[in-house]
């Protein structure tokens, strides 16, 4: 029996509204089946349909998917018809990710409309949707006994208690009347309270008393959680370590936005030098980076525009719900671990704001151009799923320069 498709209660809209930006970006996969549809349809566009290895659809030299018209319309989807695509260009911006006895629905950000909340609310998608799932589980059958992530490295609770925790958390990033730095540092004082828990025990606490014992430490957080005047600027290692990852989220290796800096190992090296340094100019990681020095990424962006904060809103809680944030769809993360990589996106975001803002950008703008380069890398960016990124963000998070982090890069 297929797994239920949910929708979320976030307030979500979408449209595709055809800007291709996804086609001008990622490299997309074919299966066996796919490649030999499409070779089928006879295409004669002067040029391979696949790479070398015949896995993925090829690209143009400026970086747009060889598929993509002049009118920027999917040529397949012009003459075929959308089910005749490739399942991956289909679902995207689409994220399913298999929960007990259902698929849970988010969304990336990466695209514009999404970004934007422009289109239908996420529930009138459900047919697609189902339509999408039908497909994965088909593809991939351990979808409907994938296990649910573990709290901790040994600490496992049921599906129903990952979602009720889950729930808190969504939760707490909800509050309107708190600053969303708030929000975050109240949610990592929350994870530092819980991380050590063990609810696996010979009496497990789960079920409705697990959401009155999250119920009373989501309040415990936000009595705990300093204010944002009374916590200190992030110490050197911490700052030196957080510019190190800021540097893998800032960067885009392919397609049309790629950057100018990615294009020879030794430009890569000399940007990941320039960052460690944070000083002189920010390296063109991403062609969308403007020519600013480092210092613009400290100076304070001030008060949110009550749009930025809906935006910055919406995106956690639809991480947190979706249940991106941790398991296969953060390569393999525990829950707590991957809800403080969640949180190390903010501080990330609006460094990105500061140095957009400092390029000429409006603030709403730059807030929204920092969210879409983020999110096109969290859990999709290889390089934030090895040892090296891992470990910086437990040194991170033991350090308490989270926290530090966040409230710092809030101001």
């Amino acid at each position: 029996m297929a797994l239920l498709v949910r929708s979320l209660p976030v307030a979500q809209n979408w449209d595709c509204r055809g800007c291709a930006a996804c086609c001008r970006s990622y490299s997309i996969p074919v299966s066996a089946d796919e490649r030999k549809r499409i070779e089928a349809q006879n295409w004669d566009l002067g040029t391979s349909l696949f790479d070398a290895r015949g896995t993925t659809l090829n690209h143009r030299p400026d970086g747009a998917c060889v598929f993509l018209g002049d009118d920027d319309r999917c040529r397949i989807h012009a003459k075929f018809g959308a089910a005749a695509k490739p399942l991956a260009c289909r679902v995207y911006p689409f994220l399913l990710v298999p929960a007990g006895d259902h698929w849970r629905v988010g969304l990336r950000y990466a695209c514009p409309s999404a970004a934007a909340n422009d289109g239908r609310p996420l529930d009138q998608h459900l047919a697609e949707v189902r339509e999408y799932a039908a497909q994965l589980e088909e593809n991939e059958p351990a979808a409907r006994t994938q296990p649910p992530p573990p709290l901790r490295a040994g600490t496992v609770v049921p599906w129903d208690d990952v979602l009720r925790i889950a729930g808190v958390v969504a939760k707490m990033l909800g509050e309107a009347d708190v600053p969303m730095e708030r929000r975050w540092r109240n949610v990592l004082t929350l994870a530092a309270l819980a991380d050590g828990l063990k609810f696996d025990g010979k009496k497990p606490v789960t079920g409705g008393r697990l959401s009155e014992l999250f119920h009373v430490l989501s309040e415990t957080a936000a009595d705990e959680t300093p204010p944002a005047d009374q916590v200190s600027r992030p110490g050197r290692a911490g700052r030196l370590v957080f510019r190190q990852v800021l540097a893998v989220y800032a960067r885009k290796d392919h397609g049309a936005e790629r950057g100018t800096a990615q294009r020879s190992a030794l430009g890569r090296v000399a940007a990941a030098v320039r960052f460690a340094r944070g000083s002189g100019v920010v390296p063109k990681l991403h062609a969308a980076l403007p020519t600013v020095p480092f210092a613009a990424g400290e100076e304070p962006f001030g008060p949110l525009p009550d749009e930025s904060a809906a935006l910055l809103t919406r995106y956690f809680r639809l991480k947190v719900q979706s249940l991106q944030f941790c398991g296969p769809t953060n390569f393999g993360v525990p829950f707590w671990e991957g809800l403080r990589s969640l949180a190390l996106t903010f501080p990330v975001a609006m460094w990105l704001a500061r140095v957009f803002a400092a390029g000429g950008e409006a603030k709403p703008a730059a807030v929204l151009r920092a969210v879409r380069v983020t999110d096109d890398n969290f859990g999709f960016n290889r390089l934030l799923g090895m040892g090296r990124q891992k470990f910086a963000l437990r040194l991170l998070a033991a350090r308490d320069d989270l926290p530090r982090l966040t409230a710092w890069y809030g101001q």
